[in-house]
Formats: C-alpha cells, structure tokens, sequence
C-alpha cells in the first residue's frame, strides 16, 4: 500500500508558480524596516470607541501608500519596450486571500484613483472583494477566462500582461499585500512580484523603546518594501521609504480623516 497520496495541482497553483517564475528574473531591490504604528492604532481604537466603526489597518496601509507615491509620481510606472510608461491615475493593486472551491488562494483588486479615496473608500471596496462569493479565480476583474489558458501558454501569457498599458491601468503598478499581519511573532517577507513598487506587510510586534529618557512598550510592524531596479534607485528608493514610515507612523491619514 503506497504511504501517500496525490492530488491534481489547482489552476490558482500553477498560475502563482508560472507569476513567480516570470518575476523572480526582474531586477529588485529591498529594503527591509521597521514602523512605530502605536500612534495609528491608537487612533483606530479610539475610532472604533467613539464610533463603533472598525477601521481596517491594510486599508490605512494602502492610504498611506498612495499618499507616498503622490510625492513620487514617476515611481507609478512601468517600462513598455524602449519606453517609461508614466500612468497618470493611481491604482494600487491589493492582494487578498479568497476561498474558492475550498481552497485558500492570493487574487489582486485594483483600487482606481486611491490617490483621491479616503480610508473607508478604499476599506469598502477590500471588504466587499473579499466577500464576493465564486468558485472561479478571476471572478473579482472579470478574467475567469484566464483558467482557460493551458499551461504551456502561461508564462507568455504573463509575460504580455506585464507590459500591458490596459491591465497597468486596471491592476496598477503599485502593490500591497499583507500576509504577513496573520503572523505572532516578528516576520519580514521577502516577495516576488511585478509591480515597480510592493509593500509587503510583516506582523506586528511588541518592542521596548526609549523615549525621552524613559523605556516604554510600542507596537512595530515588520515592513518590507520593494523596488524594480530597473527604474528606481536605491537613494530615491531609500527617500520614499523614509516618507512613508512617516506618515504610516503619524496617523494623520486618520486624524485628519476625522
């Protein structure tokens, strides 16, 4: 009797491996850190108080990426041949976990023009991605189609839609993704993808800090940000960095809000 057993690979499995097989040859760059967000999450715990309204913290993430990336607005881009392909309207692609068919896989939302939504703008599309009901990935874009492709056509596939002017606009070149918030203990990510700038979400952990000569106990999160090289450098990438720490460390995105 055979001590395993086999089961087919889903379409979601051979799509994520065919992605990462065509984006681990771009050239990348990382830059790994670390933020204060207890000023933040004091301010979403005071929301939900006074408001019984829970505010989403990807969703803060995501406004303070868009409000970053409006001070760099060359970095929201892509090259297309000889060219660098500027794409006025922000659209950030989020990536969140769905189940379809039992099975827990990644699939991107295109939030269009979040340069001019709010936090509960951007909170409510997530949310109502994320309950969308389908046994069919692509469903959330209207690219069910997608499962169609055989495999020996993937990675072109892929490929082609790298350089896309129409899906940059729908899916972004600018993307967030936060698995790494399920996890309890201090965890940085390292990603692969293809957008020319990905904020990648650690968990969040306890650290004891000295402020003004005085120890005291503050939230971090792990933060991982990358950079397609092949655009960006590493000082610029280093300033936008420095700029988004400080406004994911601010909350101002949420006291100005309110």
């Amino acid at each position: 009797m055979n001590d395993y057993h086999k089961i087919p690979l889903s379409f979601s499995r051979k799509m994520v491996a065919v992605s990462a097989s065509v984006t681990k040859e771009k050239n990348v760059i990382h830059c790994i850190t670390e933020v204060d967000i207890s000023e933040p999450r004091s301010l979403i715990k005071q929301h939900f108080e006074k408001t019984g309204t829970k505010l989403s913290f990807t969703s803060y993430i995501v406004c303070c990426l868009a409000k970053t990336i409006s001070l760099y607005p060359e970095f929201n881009s892509f090259i297309k041949g000889n060219q660098l392909v500027i794409l006025d309207d922000l659209t950030i692609s989020v990536l969140i976990e769905r189940e379809i068919n039992g099975e827990k896989v990644p699939e991107p939302i295109g939030i269009n023009e979040a340069q001019k939504k709010t936090l509960p703008d951007i909170q409510k599309e997530i949310r109502k991605a994320q309950e969308l009901k389908s046994n069919q990935i692509g469903s959330l874009s209207n690219y069910s189609w997608i499962r169609f492709i055989p495999k020996m056509f993937l990675k072109l596939f892929v490929r082609i839609a790298e350089n896309n002017i129409n899906l940059a606009k729908q899916y972004g070149k600018v993307c967030v993704t936060a698995v790494g918030m399920f996890s309890k203990e201090a965890v940085w990510f390292v990603p692969h993808g293809s957008a020319t700038v990905l904020l990648t979400v650690g968990s969040i952990n306890q650290k004891v800090v000295k402020i003004e000569n005085e120890f005291v106990e503050r939230e971090h999160l792990c933060l991982t940000v990358s950079f397609d090289h092949d655009i960006i450098d590493g000082a610029p990438a280093a300033r936008f960095t420095n700029d988004l720490v400080k406004i994911i460390k601010s909350g101002d995105l949420i006291r100005n809000y309110e």
